[in-house]
């Protein structure tokens, strides 16, 4: 195992932000300057925009699917629910079905969390209790050495509540912004500027409640790890600064 060069340090770092700007640039500004700026029948016309403001989403979503060259239920929800608000707006359904829609997505993640506990692949360990993350390896076999496995289980049962959770209440968040926000019939200039003024506003209004349970809920996880194995914080996780050849 040998530490990295600085310059390798540098690259991995340059590489994770650039990931997330185009993430934000891709999923939320571009799409929120087309919708609010190129609406108008002078510029790109309400159908256009609406076509070109989605495509962005939709094309970042495809190039991860590329690049991992492997199917992400999650990935694909998130394309179609871009094309189901592609759809309504095309198609200039009543701008209710857009709050519904804004709720199903996340709720639809929040129910396949719980129900994957019972399967054999519960999906916190996608989320959470990960190698990616921690060595879970390591922690399996402390948990073996102190009869723990049982107890470690009811942990991770109620860290996917947790997830769940923070899935639930962003499908609450996310209807109540798109009630509040989009009043205009789709089809109007209106109505894409506040489809677009939505857009910017997912970020703040609902990732970040969001983000903060799922936080709370993978800070409870490495409390219960802790507990239960008896090792260190710093033991089981991961440390990304070092890597073997």
């Amino acid at each position: 195992m040998d530490s990295p060069t600085p310059q390798k340090q540098k690259c991995a770092k340059n590489n994770q932000s650039e990931s997330l700007l185009l993430n934000l640039a891709f999923n939320i500004i571009i799409p929120t300057l087309i919708l609010t700026k190129l609406s108008g029948d002078e510029y790109l016309g309400t159908r256009i925009a609406i076509v070109v403001a989605l495509s962005f989403p939709v094309v970042y979503g495809l190039k991860d699917f590329v690049t991992l060259r492997r199917f992400n239920f999650f990935s694909a929800l998130g394309v179609i629910s871009i094309l189901l608000t592609g759809g309504i707006s095309l198609m200039e359904l009543d701008p209710t079905y857009i709050a519904i829609k804004e709720a199903m997505i996340p709720a639809i993640f929040g129910l396949a969390t719980i129900v994957s506990l019972k399967t054999p692949y519960p999906l916190v360990k996608t989320f959470l209790y990960n190698d990616k993350i921690l060595q879970t390896d390591r922690i399996a076999q402390a948990l073996e050495e102190h009869g723990n496995n049982k107890k470690f289980e009811a942990c991770l049962a109620n860290a996917s509540w947790l997830v769940a959770g923070s899935f639930f209440l962003s499908s609450l968040l996310n209807y109540i912004l798109a009630t509040v926000l989009i009043t205009s019939q789709p089809g109007t200039v209106e109505f894409n500027e506040q489809l677009g003024k939505m857009t910017a506003l997912s970020f703040p209004v609902i990732a970040i409640p969001a983000m903060l349970v799922l936080m709370g809920a993978l800070f409870y996880l490495f409390r219960g790890v802790t507990k239960l194995t008896g090792l260190k914080l710093e033991e089981v996780i991961h440390h990304h600064d070092k890597h073997e050849d």
